[in-house]
C-alpha cells in the first residue's frame, strides 16, 4: 500500500458521510449488511436519498465505470464516494454480458428479461454440449474517491466462479442470482442466506478487499 493510500480519508473520518454511487435495491441491501458488520465509524448514504441520480457509464471496463460512478456522486455530494460496478462474464459467450448485464436485454434492471435472454443466448451451446457445464464468473469492482479529483482512487475487486444454468432456482438475491450455480455448496446463488453469500460473494470479496487497504 502507498503512503497516499494509507492516510486517513480526512481528520475526522470517524463522523464523515460517504456517499454509496449506486440505486440499485439489491446492491443497497448487501451494501448495507456488510458494511454494518465491517463496524465502519461512518455513515453510509445511499445517493438516491441525496437525489443523486445514475452516472452515464460510457467506460468500457468494470474499473472505469466504477471510478466514473464514484467520481461523479462525489461531486455532486462533494463527499467521498463508493461505487460498485460489477456484473457476469460467461467466456463461451465472449464474456458477454459483462459490463452490459444489468441492461443486457435492452431495459436496465429487468432481471427477468436479462435472465431469459442469457438462456436463449446459451441455447445454441447447450445444444451442441448438452453434458457440459457452462461457466461463469460474478465480477466486483469498488472505487472509492475521497473526492471528485482524487488522482488515486482506492480500487477493490472480487471474483466469483459457477456455472450458469438453463433453468433459475432460488428465490433469494437479485441479477442472475437465480441461474448462477455453485458446484462446491450444489445451490445457486439465489438459494443462499445472505450471511452465507456475503462469506462467498464477489461483492463480499471486494468490500472486505477496500476494507483492508481503508
Amino acid at each position: 500500500m502507498s503512503d497516499f493510500q494509507s492516510q486517513p480519508l480526512s481528520d475526522n473520518v470517524s463522523q464523515a458521510d460517504w456517499v454509496l454511487a449506486s440505486n440499485n435495491k439489491g446492491k443497497l441491501v448487501e451494501f448495507k449488511r456488510l458494511f454494518t458488520e465491517a463496524n465502519l465509524d461512518v455513515t453510509i448514504v445511499p445517493q438516491g436519498q441525496l437525489n443523486i441520480e445514475d452516472a452515464i457509464e460510457d467506460g468500457l471496463s468494470f474499473v472505469e465505470n466504477a471510478v466514473i460512478k464514484a467520481r461523479h456522486a462525489s461531486r455532486i455530494s462533494g463527499l467521498p464516494a463508493i461505487a460498485d460496478d460489477s456484473g457476469l462474464c460467461v467466456p463461451a459467450l465472449g464474456n458477454a454480458p459483462g459490463i452490459y448485464s444489468a441492461r443486457y436485454a435492452g431495459e436496465h434492471g429487468n432481471d427477468d428479461l436479462n435472465n431469459a435472454k442469457l438462456i436463449a443466448d446459451l441455447h445454441p451451446i447447450r445444444a451442441q454440449q448438452p453434458d457440459a457445464p457452462i461457466e461463469g464468473l460474478f465480477v466486483c469492482v469498488l472505487a472509492m474517491v475521497r473526492h471528485a479529483d482524487d488522482p488515486l482512487p482506492i480500487i477493490a475487486q472480487g471474483l466469483w466462479q459457477g456455472e450458469i444454468l438453463d433453468k433459475a432456482h432460488g428465490d433469494g438475491g437479485f441479477g442472475y442470482d437465480p441461474l448462477f450455480w455453485l458446484p462446491k455448496l450444489q445451490a445457486t446463488a439465489a438459494s443462499l442466506s445472505a450471511t452465507d453469500k456475503n462469506q462467498v460473494s464477489h461483492r463480499g470479496q471486494a468490500i472486505r478487499q477496500l476494507l483492508a487497504q481503508l
